[in-house]
């Protein structure tokens, strides 16, 4: 192995200076000696093939993290990866182009293709919950830490949609701001006291009845994050059509059919775990988009 200057290494890879300085810094590609006293870094040209990869890599979209850590995989492990990181950006990239469709489609004063909305009635619930703002890259982590929660000390079960935990989203994070985010698992109401004293980092409160308009999520088994957000959207416009469709049946009526309750319930996804499901068994009604309203009768 011949070692090179970081110029030359720069010249033979097709990578910037500035680039080279960043992947030291975050241990994607290191060098292999520094000066001690110039502080200038060399390279041994056995990187250029690694150099290459990052640059590869790189144009896939794939962040630092995961590129350092495909580095460190053995090439079979890293084929995976890339094979499944490409998947998820097709779904995702089938999903953006919904949601063009149906922005084209709604400028235009067609009426898009919507997802079909259905109703539920939800009894009162006792829930546990944790409520936090999150940026729109810890809103995923977040998630995953509530489930580790209840899955280290498991929960008792409950039947049904009323049972399954969900996730309020109070203002949804994105790349200008963070959200406010509240997940809250039902528990049976008789054990709900003594179960929050066993979960101090939950907070215990009730959920009074009501109704739920809903649409279910597509493509959720195995697809991306990104894919995730743009059917989250599509939803929440479908139940929004919804919503004005129904106030409009009803405008001659003497009072409102519909109390919108968003404001103190909110708009909440909701997830039907199944004992034994996997990725590839996901049910096609796993998770839903709903927003709460009382029906006047």
């Amino acid at each position: 192995m011949k070692e090179i200057s970081i110029g030359e290494f720069a010249r033979r890879s097709r990578l910037s200076l500035k680039a080279l300085r960043l992947y030291d810094e975050r241990g994607v590609l290191v060098p292999s000696r520094v000066d001690q006293a110039s502080g200038y870094r060399y390279y041994d040209t056995a990187q250029l093939d690694q150099a290459r990869l990052v640059v590869m890599l790189r144009q896939l979209q794939l962040p630092l993290a995961a590129v350092k850590e495909l580095l460190a995989c053995d090439p079979a492990d890293a084929a995976t990866r890339i094979a499944e990181h490409w998947r998820d950006a097709e779904a995702a990239h089938d999903a953006r182009r919904e949601l063009a469709d149906y922005l084209v489609s709604r400028l235009r004063g067609e009426r898009p293709v919507m997802y079909e909305v259905a109703t539920r009635e939800i009894p009162e619930r006792s829930l546990l919950c944790l409520k936090r703002e999150v940026s729109e890259q810890g809103q995923w982590a977040f998630g995953k830490e509530f489930i580790g929660i209840w899955r280290k000390r498991p929960l008792p079960l409950m039947e049904g949609r009323a049972g399954a935990f969900f996730c309020i989203w109070w203002s949804h994070p994105s790349a200008d701001s963070d959200g406010l985010i509240e997940w809250c698992r039902p528990v049976p109401p008789a054990e709900a006291a003594a179960l929050a004293d066993r979960y101090p980092e939950l907070t215990l409160r009730t959920e009074p009845a009501h109704t739920e308009a809903f649409a279910t999520l597509p493509g959720w088994g195995g697809g991306s994050q990104a894919a995730a957000v743009h059917h989250w959207q599509l939803a929440f416009e479908s139940l929004g059509a919804w919503v004005q469709e129904q106030e409009r049946e009803h405008a001659d009526e003497p009072e409102p059919r519909l109390a919108l309750t968003d404001e103190d319930l909110g708009i909440r996804t909701t997830y039907l775990a199944t004992p034994g499901m996997t990725a590839a068994t996901v049910p096609d009604d796993y998770i839903d988009l709903a927003v709460p309203f009382a029906v006047e009768r």
